[in-house]
């Protein structure tokens, strides 16, 4: 019995043996030969840090990228894990900073409790991805600096900078008002396509938790990784741009101030949009000299910045003039074989009252086109409004004037994807009820008194998109699709917006546009835009030559192109440069041919030339 009890007592004292041994190698595993668990057990935080995705690239309509991403990095320090006794000369140097900024950026009031020095902060940001390569081989040198990869934007090519727009950061008032979306420090679009499609191009930022000591150190990932958040890429755009015949766009204007539009009368799509002056995108890319090339170009006379394309407001001129035909012809004010005579200018009771240029006889609607008699188209004007009431009470005419160009979309942004499109405006009944009631109470007015309206001058205005958009219905012959820039996303994971595909239509027979595209066709062919013509294409077009009590007269065309299944419907405007068919025909017809028949035929190298050898820019008052 006594031998059991003694057998019972050596088997329990050998399991505490052993399990006092076990227990001591464990901790002496934990304790001296694995460090990972002691730097665990003094870790005290869970840092949560973000991944920047990257943001979508866009491209024109045949693959050609207009913007990348370019990598840059943001530098955080964390102040106390900053070795006092590294080379700052050295860290200066490769970063390109001075001494003073080393000491000014790091030592910051620590009682404010913004501050904390165990808490990461900017040291430097939008370094370049070369600057940063060089920084990086001796980054273990510099313990308590850590690299942030950021996604600036490139552009391949100088074009096209009004149309894309740029990326900045985001100011307070956008932060407090993103739901959370945005933080300090974050990239947002601003202008352009930049700006349309920021939803689709930002793409969604990623997490990463990693667990640090109570000196802000960082240990490891937290948790093996497995909480962490992968960014989701932007999505990638398909525009509509054409980069080559916008270059050349860009190239023809050039020393100049204006806008050409182009469109593709079919579709909406826009395939160039020019505004000159202009700047090379590249400037305002996301780098340590986009605050000093912003400022010269805010002050710069010529305001680079404004893209004169969708808000200058222009005076149509001449080009108006088709319109008037067609509304005249529709609501019965006039006929097609209508015929007016001129003698130098329209006369009312013997009276000289709006000027005209020598020309033939226009015995119907299309000469009246042809050679834009003013004579010819204030008597049309005037016979709409007086037509469905009288001279004396034209309210009810310019109402119905109006509501055909309401269809035209004169009177309202047209809404293409661009922030900032002005809307055009045209005068309406109440407008002059209230503008010659404040000359004199209770006086009244007639369809004489706002005769320039016959015109395309008075208070008549349109943006250069409207005016390409007018060409586009005409080359439809009665209806167009909103202009768009962008076509979808690349992999077609987005369709065209519902309201892109809307066709928006004019009420006016077909039958009407068919005879002002003859007219049209005319003024190329034997008219006031001859330098507009193109070997083997059917141009129809439009001169005019909008009056500038500020300097030299504005030089105006639109066309569309060829007069059968056409490919292009166009505006040209170009500032103080005279007459329509000196500098904004040609240039239309450069475009045009550049688009269908992709070069320039050699008998016309010499116009080309003299375009774009051209400075027009000494002529700006």
């Amino acid at each position: 019995m006594s031998d059991q009890n003694h057998q019972r007592q050596y088997i329990i004292r050998l399991f505490f043996a052993i399990s006092a041994g076990v227990l001591i190698a464990k901790a002496l595993h934990l304790q001296v030969l694995d460090s990972s668990y002691r730097s665990k057990a003094d870790a005290t935080a869970i840092d949560e840090q973000v991944v920047y995705p990257a943001r979508g690239t866009v491209y024109d309509r045949h693959g050609k990228i207009l913007v990348y991403n370019n990598p840059t990095y943001d530098l955080m320090v964390t102040y106390n894990q900053v070795d006092p006794d590294m080379d700052k000369k050295a860290f200066c140097d490769l970063l390109g900073i001075t001494s003073e900024y080393f000491e000014e950026t790091l030592n910051k009031n620590w009682r404010d409790p913004r501050f904390s020095k165990s808490v990461p902060f900017p040291f430097l940001t939008k370094i370049s991805a070369k600057d940063f390569a060089r920084f990086q081989e001796r980054l273990y040198q510099f313990p308590g600096f850590r690299p942030v990869l950021r996604h600036a934007r490139g552009y391949p090519h100088k074009n096209a900078a009004h149309l894309l727009g740029y990326i900045r950061e985001v100011n307070r008032e956008e932060v407090d008002n993103s739901e959370g979306e945005y933080k300090p420090g974050d990239y947002i679009g601003t202008g352009g396509l930049e700006l349309s499609y920021e939803e689709k191009l930002r793409g969604k930022k990623g997490t990463s938790f990693v667990l640090k000591d109570n000196l802000g150190r960082e240990i490891e990932a937290y948790n093996g990784g497995k909480l962490d958040i992968q960014p989701e890429s932007g999505k990638d755009l398909i525009t509509t741009i054409d980069l080559e015949l916008q270059t050349y766009g860009e190239e023809l204007m050039q020393h100049k101030i204006g806008s050409i539009v182009a469109i593709d009368p079919a579709t909406g799509e826009v395939l160039a949009m020019v505004s000159t002056p202009t700047y090379d995108p590249n400037v305002l890319a996301i780098d340590r000299d986009r605050g000093k090339a912003y400022n010269e170009l805010l002050q710069n006379p010529n305001n680079p910045l404004f893209d004169r394309s969708i808000m200058a407001q222009y005076p149509p001129g001449s080009l108006f003039k088709p319109l008037i035909a067609l509304i005249g012809l529709q609501t019965g004010a006039i006929t097609p074989d209508r015929a007016v005579s001129c003698s130098g200018a329209y006369y009312y009771n013997g009276m000289r009252l709006t000027g005209c240029h020598n020309h033939p006889y226009c015995n119907n609607v299309e000469t009246g086109i042809q050679y834009s008699c003013n004579a010819y188209f204030v008597t049309i004007f005037r016979e709409i409004i007086d037509g469905e009431s009288n001279f004396y009470n034209p309210q009810k005419g310019l109402d119905t004037f109006n509501h055909y160009l309401h269809q035209f979309g004169l009177y309202q942004q047209l809404g293409i994807d661009l922030p900032r499109e002005k809307k055009g405006f045209y005068p309406t009944s109440k407008f002059y009820n209230d503008y010659f009631n404040r000359q004199q109470e209770g006086q009244k007015w007639n369809s004489l008194w706002i005769r320039s309206l016959g015109i395309g001058q008075g208070e008549l205005l349109l943006t250069n998109l409207q005016m390409a958009n007018a060409a586009a219905i005409l080359a439809n012959r009665g209806f167009y699709y909103t202009p768009h820039l962008v076509k979808g996303l690349m992999g077609n994971e987005m369709a065209i917006p519902a309201e892109f595909t809307e066709k928006h239509q004019v009420e006016i027979k077909k039958e009407y546009f068919d005879l002002v595209a003859n007219g049209m066709e005319k003024v190329v062919l034997a008219g006031t835009a001859r330098s507009a013509a193109v070997p083997g294409i059917s141009v129809c077009g439009k001169t005019g030559t909008a009056e500038n009590p500020h300097g030299k007269d504005h030089s105006i065309f639109f066309a569309f192109a060829p007069k059968d299944n056409p490919k292009i419907a166009i505006a040209v405007y170009v500032e103080n440069a005279g007459f329509g068919g000196t500098f904004a025909a040609p240039i239309a017809s450069l475009m045009i041919e550049k688009l269908i028949n992709r070069k320039i035929d050699d008998s016309r190298l010499w116009l080309e030339q003299r375009i774009k050898d051209a400075n027009l820019m000494d002529a700006t008052p």
